[in-house]
């Protein structure tokens, strides 16, 4: 852990600084202030992570109580290290300080403690080895599947 760098709940985040976060990252999350609202709120665990007082990453879970979900882990690419390969959305590329490891591993102890049996994630090529450094493993046969509201059929 980084002396520097202080971590706490969402408790002091607006949806309107996570907002300026993700647009500082170039992430591709094109939601309304409501939304972010609801999404922060709707998370199971949020860890931010800040030094100087500005906020460098996040980290966020849901859960059904059965099984959760580490949904997202961000950090400033500025803090990843000089191996982060892309620098892009906050992708977790080289975590050479253990920012985000430890956003992700509080994130993962709140779930557990709320009793999940199991956490599931998905990565991005970059991402992988720092997921299986905190334990994940590859999942044999499974395929991850998106899809977006304009891609369901409507019925009528």
């Amino acid at each position: 852990m980084t002396a520097d760098v202080i971590y706490a709940n969402a408790a002091e985040l607006t949806p309107a600084e996570l907002g300026e976060f993700y647009r500082k990252l170039n992430h591709d999350i094109a939601a309304q202030p409501e939304q972010i609202r609801a999404m922060m709120k709707n998370s199971a665990a949020f860890v931010t992570a800040r030094s100087a007082g500005v906020l460098i990453g996040i980290a966020r879970g849901v859960c059904d109580g059965l099984r959760g979900y580490l949904s997202e882990c961000k950090l400033d690419p500025a803090f990843q290290g000089p191996a982060a390969v892309t620098r892009t959305d906050g992708r977790i590329e080289h975590d050479e300080r253990g920012i985000a490891a430890e956003m992700a591993r509080r994130v993962l102890e709140q779930m557990v403690a709320s009793g999940v049996r199991r956490i599931d994630v998905l990565a991005y090529g970059t991402e992988v080895d720092f997921l299986e450094e905190l334990g994940f493993k590859r999942t044999p046969g499974l395929v991850g599947l998106s899809t977006t509201p304009a891609a369901q059929p409507h019925t009528t």
